[in-house]
């Protein structure tokens, strides 16, 4: 079975068109259709069905895809290995990125430290919900993903390193029945019937943390919205558009010198801790460490010590 065969495959079966599959792996139309033809013949069964209108997988092909996936990242990973050889001088690493900040590792610095230490090796870096990110590490798609997954949500089949461990916290406006509490906690069940949570995006490990502690409070998350930035959750929950939960590192900056203990809400609203111990939201960085290039785990050993470096 060709290699390129199988990287044609996937062009197709990414696109479902052949026109687009020829002009992403430059080359003309008819000869990424002989070559499917050739790999058909190899496996003994249609990958496509074909229609004037549409192009669709068939079983075999379904049953192919992340096979073939699988494979061109073993190769691309061997590759890795014996770039390593020569100390790590080429290569590339695959990463998903949370898209909320690490309460204890600043992931711009892990990134430059890592260049700073392996500037041959190219960052090819995504940004996307947590579960999404985690499948793909699974798939063979990414090298590691940093996530806002615990480590009971991880995929079967990933290892997993924790970085940071950060409580949640209710955002209030400054008119709100509970920012006049003399507590710093306050209980989800709290909150009035009529409260509209805004909620972080759909998929995300902080969406699911928040889902979580309202369910364990026994309460409905009540009507809400979804806002792609948690800085504009915080903004509009200030506003009193609604309240939110959001990681303590959004709101304090413990880590910081001379950071001020006040935080950096605005418009005089309140940050209340959610009392629930389970109610945090945990990073943790997902690979498969049987399949794991040298550029990767060289990866894991700076953001491992970033993290270290970061914790009280």
């Amino acid at each position: 079975m060709d290699l390129r065969h199988l990287k044609y495959f996937l062009a197709v079966a990414e696109t479902r068109n052949f026109t687009q599959a020829a002009a992403s792996c430059y080359v003309a139309q008819s000869a990424l259709s002989q070559q499917i033809a050739r790999l058909e013949k190899d496996v003994g069964a249609r990958l496509f069905s074909r229609t004037s209108r549409s192009v669709r997988l068939t079983s075999a092909g379904e049953l192919l895809e992340p096979l073939a996936r699988r494979i061109l990242a073993d190769v691309d990973n061997a590759q890795a290995a014996l770039d390593a050889l020569s100390g790590l001088r080429r290569g590339r690493l695959r990463l998903g990125l949370v898209q909320t900040r690490a309460s204890s590792v600043d992931l711009v610095e892990v990134m430059a430290d890592y260049h700073a230490r392996y500037p041959g090796i190219d960052f090819h870096v995504t940004n996307a919900p947590s579960v999404e990110m985690a499948a793909s590490v699974l798939a063979g798609d990414l090298d590691i993903a940093i996530v806002g997954l615990g480590p009971r949500q991880v995929p079967e089949g990933l290892d997993h390193l924790v970085l940071s461990v950060d409580p949640l916290v209710l955002i209030v406006p400054a008119d709100h029945a509970l920012a006049g509490a003399d507590a710093d906690t306050v209980d989800l069940a709290d909150l009035p019937e009529s409260h509209q949570l805004i909620q972080f995006t759909r998929g995300s490990g902080l969406r699911r943390q928040v889902e979580a502690a309202f369910a364990r409070a026994g309460v409905e998350p009540g009507q809400h919205f979804q806002v792609g930035q948690i800085h504009d959750m915080i903004r509009l929950a200030a506003r009193g558009i609604g309240v939110t939960v959001v990681p303590r590192s959004s709101v304090f900056d413990d880590s910081a010198a001379g950071a001020d203990p006040s935080g950096t809400l605005p418009y005089g609203a309140r940050a209340l801790r959610v009392a629930d111990e389970a109610a945090v939201h945990t990073i943790c960085a997902v690979h498969d460490s049987k399949r794991l290039a040298p550029a990767g785990a060289a990866f894991l050993e700076v953001v491992e010590r970033h993290a270290i470096r970061g914790r009280p």
